[in-house]
């Protein structure tokens, strides 16, 4: 096993200031949005964000799936450095939030810097015990595999031992994600993907088809698996038949088995490998107790993430994941404080 190193994880994602606030349907409804979804904002939603800030009161938290993710596996390993960032933002204030709530929980980031865009933002609206994203991703589409190609970066990603990406950076920039992807498979190291939202596989099934031999290791909840089956006319709902389709799909070194992670909400997590399919329950929460489910998925990816760089057997990691969301759904955004207290 390779010992906890700076830079042995790499990411790519979307770094974007969340604005978390509680509002109520008639707020969702105003902007056509549902609960426990994810969109990217449109024209119809250029003015919820000024509303939020004006009249709601938000939270400001660093965020974006990806460094949430990043930020709960670092809370975990309580070793700072561990995980290195990329992403684009602008050059204003919010970045520089952003840049210093990554890197007092322990991150790496090295963001390029948008000229002429904003840094993104993501609106987490909480309603009932429920979220809806909508993000505006601002300099975060801005994003150029030129910033991974400079000399200095490289040699950083290069090293690394293990990938992690996001549908949401997949829809930004194929070809970075391919070019890591790629060097993963050429280097026998991990790249691990999280499907992230349904408009992924709806919208961009040809960069996702073209990337997934390279996965190893993907995540995904019940509502992406069933929409990625029927964007692919599996036709089926069953999550289970589902899963052992997403491991048997064609990959590029066909020694290494593919894990699959399925997560559905309260119902037990779902984890495919090979021809193995191991189900795993999850607390039980009375509807007070849960706060705010914005980052279950990303905080669950963390926490899988922090004990499978230590390769940790598939069971810890899993056990790990549904501790770090039962965490994070007791707190409002992806938040964390103290250190954490998973036993194995």
């Amino acid at each position: 096993m390779e010992r906890l190193r700076e830079h042995l994880v790499v990411s790519l994602g979307n770094p974007l200031l969340d604005m978390v606030a509680t509002v109520d349907s008639e707020f969702l409804a105003k902007y056509n949005l549902r609960p426990d979804n994810a969109i990217l904002a449109k024209d119809e939603h250029m003015n919820l964000f000024k509303e939020l800030d004006e009249k709601y009161n938000p939270d400001y938290i660093a965020g974006g799936s990806a460094q949430n993710t990043l930020r709960v596996c670092q809370w975990i390993l309580q070793k700072p450095k561990i995980v290195t960032f990329f992403g684009c933002v602008g050059k204003d204030d919010c970045a520089n939030i952003l840049q210093k709530k990554a890197t007092q929980d322990g991150l790496n980031v090295f963001y390029q810097y948008a000229v002429d865009a904003p840094t993104g933002t993501c609106a987490v609206l909480i309603s009932n015990g429920h979220r809806s994203l909508c993000a505006r991703l601002g300099a975060a589409n801005e994003f150029k595999i030129e910033h991974l190609q400079k000399p200095e970066n490289r040699e950083l990603w290069e090293s690394a031992r293990y990938f992690y990406t996001t549908g949401f950076f997949l829809v930004i920039n194929p070809p970075a994600v391919m070019l890591v992807a790629r060097h993963a498979h050429d280097s026998k190291s991990t790249f691990m993907m999280n499907l992230s939202a349904c408009f992924v596989m709806q919208q961009f099934k040809e960069p996702l088809m073209a990337v997934m031999p390279y996965v190893k290791v993907l995540f995904g909840n019940g509502e992406e698996a069933k929409t990625f089956a029927r964007a692919y006319n599996w036709e089926t709902k069953d999550l289970k038949v589902i899963g052992l389709k997403l491991v048997a799909l064609d990959k590029e070194n066909c020694e290494d088995e593919r894990i699959v992670i399925i997560t559905q909400g309260p119902l037990p997590v779902l984890a495919f490998q090979g021809c193995t399919i191991k189900e795993y329950p999850v607390p039980k929460f009375n509807p007070e107790q849960i706060v705010d489910t914005t980052a279950a998925g990303d905080a669950f990816c963390g926490g899988f993430l922090a004990q499978y760089i230590q390769n940790n057997d598939l069971d810890v990691c899993v056990h790990c994941g549904i501790w770090a969301a039962s965490q994070i759904i007791q707190r409002n955004g992806c938040t964390f404080e103290g250190k954490p207290s998973f036993r194995e």
